[in-house]
């Protein structure tokens, strides 16, 4: 005899709710000195339903042109009844890019150049900040971009997890359990306030379960999924990195993978590096990031990454209406062109300088060409932003087909590789 048959279920002494998991840390076990615990919460089971036949559907001939099309909300990242994942680590600002997002969202305008397919509605639910936070970095944007009440309307929905906790699925000795009624209370709710784009901020806090638990993520993944199907909308989750990761991709989703395969997208955000912010020219790296939709693990170059700079907006709310909190706004941000000013004249200088000698192509060389050129067009090739912007104009050009590399001998009979203008015999 068991324990639970020395002491049956009596749902009038063990009202039902969660039992804690007996492979969690910390876990309590629910009897002590033979008898069951006060604090302890007993579980009642349903039995397992009779299994309903399953049955094969025939496909039905359809006239592609009246297939639906994918509803794409915002850009190629949100996506009615499909998830997408952003993945970061933290402090990068991914908080302050998802509040930016949704009010471009509410007010349909392009503030992060991106052009909502309409006025839509957002509700955004960060379980881990209070609820003033929230606000604060709502309306920093707001007054960054100029926007007013009118432009929000009634299309956006801001709730907070210490007030209003959202955990859809549950661990217990018997494994991971899909919390039923906070599932449908939520899609209810989406329905009847008619939410395009659910924000989830971060998954972590969602759910009770084990992150490395695979089986256990593709169940809680999955279920997101129905509740983006059944809502009608776009559910976005933003979810943190393992530990020092360099280059985040989607396999540095922390926990186990089967949360971003069960995403229709995965964006993996990015802080620009110290070496990038000498490549771009820029002083303060910490101010800049990158996103890119990583799903296929394709990551484009970093200078046709997404790229995005944290603007310092103060809310003016210090004493005597002083300047007060200073919050950081997410703006577009282009990675510098390396022609920029630069003229068909300037290269007509540049040229002139690689035929009067012999440039090499590797810019560790004596004989770097990157050093003919700085000195036509009177770069600074001394400091490591002027030697950067120099090794991106050579790169254009040759792409371009302006300069060609070719192989030729060196002073010590070596052959190496050389730079000539594309005309040069």
């Amino acid at each position: 005899m068991n324990k639970h048959d020395e002491f049956p279920l009596d749902e009038s002494i063990y009202p039902l709710g969660p039992r804690p998991s007996p492979t969690l840390p910390n876990c309590q076990p629910e009897f002590e000195n033979d008898e069951p615990r006060a604090d302890y919460t007993l579980v009642a089971y349903e039995p397992a339903a009779e299994a309903q036949p399953i049955h094969a559907t025939p496909y039905k001939w359809k006239d592609p042109a009246k297939i639906a099309r994918r509803e794409w909300l915002y850009g190629h990242l949100l996506i009615r009844k499909f998830v997408t994942a952003t993945v970061s680590p933290g402090g990068v600002g991914k908080s302050s890019l998802i509040a930016a997002e949704a009010l471009a969202a509410v007010s349909g305008k392009p503030l992060l150049d991106v052009v909502p397919v309409r006025r839509l509605t957002v509700w955004l639910w960060n379980l881990e900040d209070p609820q003033e936070e929230t606000e604060r970095k709502i309306q920093a944007v707001a007054l960054h971009y100029g926007l007013t009440p009118s432009d929000i309307s009634d299309r956006l929905f801001v709730d907070s997890g210490r007030d209003q906790p959202l955990v859809m699925a549950t661990a217990t000795r018997n494994g991971t359990t899909i919390a039923r009624p906070v599932v449908d209370s939520l899609v209810a709710e989406i329905i009847n306030r008619g939410v395009d784009i659910l924000n989830i901020d971060p998954f972590v806090s969602c759910h009770e379960a084990s992150e490395n638990d695979n089986t256990a993520m593709d169940m809680i993944a999955k279920e997101w999924g129905r509740v983006a199907d059944r809502g009608n909308c776009a559910v976005h989750l933003v979810h943190h990195t393992r530990k020092g990761e360099q280059e985040v991709n989607t396999e540095s989703a922390r926990g186990g993978k089967a949360l971003t395969d069960a995403c229709r997208v995965v964006r993996a955000v990015n802080r620009m590096s110290k070496e990038e912010a000498v490549r771009a020219g820029v002083e303060n790296h910490r101010l800049y990031f990158r996103t890119v939709n990583d799903k296929a693990n394709l990551a484009p170059p970093v200078d046709q990454s997404d790229w995005f700079r944290l603007e310092s907006v103060h809310l003016g709310n210090g004493p005597l209406n002083g300047p007060g909190d200073s919050i950081g706004v997410v703006t577009a941000w282009k990675w510098p062109d390396p022609l920029s000013g630069v003229t068909g004249a300037d290269f007509d200088k540049a040229a002139a300088a690689i035929r009067a000698g012999k440039w090499r192509e590797n810019s560790q060389a004596k004989d770097w060409v990157g050093k003919a050129i700085a000195e036509a067009l009177d770069l600074p090739i001394e400091t490591k932003a002027g030697k950067a912007k120099v090794a991106a104009m050579i790169k254009v050009w040759l792409a371009a087909g302006s300069l060609v590399k070719v192989e030729d001998i060196d002073e010590k009979r070596m052959t190496k590789m050389f730079v000539q203008v594309a005309d040069q015999p």
